[in-house]
């Protein structure tokens, strides 16, 4: 008799061990409806509501491919910690939205507004379809505005013209892999160090018939040490010439390691825009820069003088980085403690687990 009753505790414990397995999962995924807009944005709010602390365990949102239009909808916000948002593929999950041109603005018409610490975004295309060729002044249509912090892109296509992603936190620490951003001008912008490792950058036609010069950067750094990092990334580039950046307004940093050009010809000869914007003081500089066949074309020297839009308080510097400037530049020194690349990784391989376990409908 006491061994039944034992053998019966036994299987009461394993089903109750069962039960609580299955409802901790089924709290930590939630699953998009394939193509329902709706459903995005509801498990968005789920989200936000369930890892409304800071120490909230990793919950992920499954998106399956499909198109997910959220019309004029704008500033869809992420203010949960630790979510990740997972696509079934970069190409195949597209969200989108399409501001009126009369709203158009910086501040106004992200698709995603990132609010929380430690957010994840792997497998998916974020578009701002606001028809930036009619609009009578900007065109600014931001896709990724980040208020938060501790920000992993993973194989991200980011779809715009000005302002595509911004980096809106002055003190946050953000990275960016294997991502891909389209624009025109100013169209990765913002505050704060973010490290874009193995990127693509893609310039679009600053006008409809392609003249004009597109500026893929303009950065605010200002609280932070390093501003924005691109490391072995590559640029493409069709029509419009094109320069690295310009600055925004307070300390902007700005460098360019080891970058392929796929069409070097189209850099402006001064490499930077050299009429700054609010300040003319700057940290901007290239290492090793290289074309498609991997040759170094880098020049041995490039002092350019950098002025105001006034054409006032001149300010020349060399932007050509030394290979003493070049040795500060790891993940270690940049962010310390903080490893977005090794986080980046396990997060991944924890994405490939559950997409397997959970499959999309």
């Amino acid at each position: 008799m006491h061994t039944k009753l034992t053998k019966m505790k036994q299987i009461i414990l394993f089903v109750v061990c069962i039960m609580m397995s299955l409802s901790t999962l089924s709290q930590s995924v939630i699953v998009v409806e394939k193509g329902n807009a709706q459903s995005l944005l509801d498990a968005i709010s789920k989200a936000n509501e369930q890892n409304a602390d800071t120490t909230a365990e990793r919950l992920f949102i499954l998106i399956p491919n499909g198109f997910y239009d959220l019309g004029e909808t704008v500033l869809t916000r992420v203010s949960g910690h630790n979510i990740a948002l997972i696509g079934e593929s970069m190409m195949g999950v597209i969200i989108q939205n399409k501001p009126d041109v009369k709203i158009e603005s910086i501040s106004k018409t992200a698709v995603i507004q990132n609010r929380g610490r430690n957010n994840y975004y792997q497998d998916l295309t974020l578009k701002n379809a606001l028809d930036y060729y009619s609009a009578e002044s900007d065109g600014r249509a931001v896709t990724l505005q980040d208020k938060g912090t501790r920000t992993i892109c993973n194989r991200v296509r980011m779809l715009s013209y000005q302002d595509t992603y911004y980096s809106d936190n002055e003190k946050c620490q953000n990275y960016m892999q294997d991502t891909e951003i389209h624009g025109t001008i100013d169209f990765i912008c913002g505050a704060g160090d973010v490290w874009f490792e193995g990127c693509k950058i893609v310039t679009e036609k600053r006008t409809l018939d392609g003249s004009g010069i597109n500026i893929i950067t303009a950065t605010r750094t200002s609280e932070t040490p390093w501003g924005y990092i691109f490391n072995r990334c590559t640029i493409e580039n069709d029509m419009s010439m094109f320069n690295y950046g310009r600055s925004w307004h307070t300390n902007p940093r700005c460098v360019w390691l080891w970058t392929t050009l796929l069409t070097p010809d189209k850099l402006e000869t001064t490499r930077f825009d050299d009429e700054g914007m609010k300040t003319s003081g700057n940290y901007f500089k290239e290492y090793h820069t290289m074309n498609a066949q991997g040759k170094d074309i880098t020049p041995k020297t490039n002092v350019v003088t950098f002025t105001l839009r006034d054409h006032t308080q001149p300010f020349t510097a060399e932007t050509i980085m030394t290979k003493e400037e070049y040795k500060q530049y790891t993940l270690k020194h940049i962010f310390g403690d903080w490893e977005p690349d090794k986080i980046l990784k396990e997060l991944d391989k924890q994405s490939q687990k559950v997409k397997k376990k959970y499959k999309f409908r």
